[in-house]
């Protein structure tokens, strides 16, 4: 086999992050069926019970709650229609989008089979933090495109990360996952959310958003030479402005 054709291929931005997130759960998948990491995810848990009363309790099963179908649908109804204005073809491609987490999770629950920690079925991979790591990652690149100023759309990216990082603390906190499941959830939602990306960018149309497209998504093209200064500016927006 050529390495070449396989080198240039993999130099595209979101098609390398995709693989190297690929990589990633297939890794983490390897040594979770194998127990290598059972000494590390008893070690957490034993620490996280240690934090353990009522009121936080009552909390972390709140905030587990947006991973549940009863919290994911409203936010998947909210983030296709703020897409709406913008662009259609990609409000309609979210929800398709989240249908296929709910069967990628099904498939890797089932085919992994590992119990969770209170010793229920298929724990492996989180679904809840899969499923947020799509939806929430797809709804700060619809906030990047939109005509938003760049701390809306800062504060936007950085909710949406500290949202998965509180969801998946909850997992562990409720005893519904071992550190590992999350992990699994994490790199496996990764990189489904890349290649929905890529999707979305070689669909040829502006990416659009809340109030309307900024610019056609120049992030897929982008080589890994660019400065980093500019992959970091496209992460807020793109050009910049205030």
């Amino acid at each position: 086999m050529r390495i070449g054709p396989v080198w240039r291929w993999l130099r595209d931005p979101l098609r390398g992050a995709t693989a190297l997130s690929t990589l990633a759960f297939v890794s983490v998948a390897a040594l979770a069926i194998h127990d290598y990491l059972g000494s590390f995810d008893q070690g957490v848990r034993r620490l996280v019970q240690q934090t353990q009363g009522p009121a936080l309790g009552a909390g972390m099963g709140a905030v587990t709650s947006l991973g549940d179908a009863g919290g994911l649908i409203p936010l998947i109804l909210l983030v296709s229609a703020m897409t709406w204005r913008g662009n259609r073809r990609h409000a309609l491609l979210i929800p398709l989008f989240m249908a296929g987490t709910g069967v990628l999770q099904l498939v890797a629950k089932r085919l992994i089979d590992r119990p969770r920690p209170n010793l229920e079925p298929w724990g492996f991979p989180s679904g809840h933090v899969l499923s947020l790591v799509v939806l929430l990652g797809l709804a700060a690149y619809v906030l990047a495109g939109s005509r938003a100023r760049r701390r809306w759309r800062v504060l936007g990216g950085a909710l949406a990360g500290a949202t998965v990082v509180v969801v998946a603390a909850s997992r562990l906190y409720l005893d519904m996952h071992w550190t590992s499941d999350v992990l699994g959830g994490f790199t496996l939602g990764l990189a489904y959310l890349l290649a929905a990306l890529l999707v979305l960018e070689r669909g040829g149309l502006p990416r659009g958003g809340i109030a309307g497209p900024r610019q056609a998504g120049s992030f897929a093209y982008m080589p890994w030479t660019s400065a980093p200064w500019k992959r970091a500016t496209w992460l807020v927006g793109g050009k910049g402005s205030e």
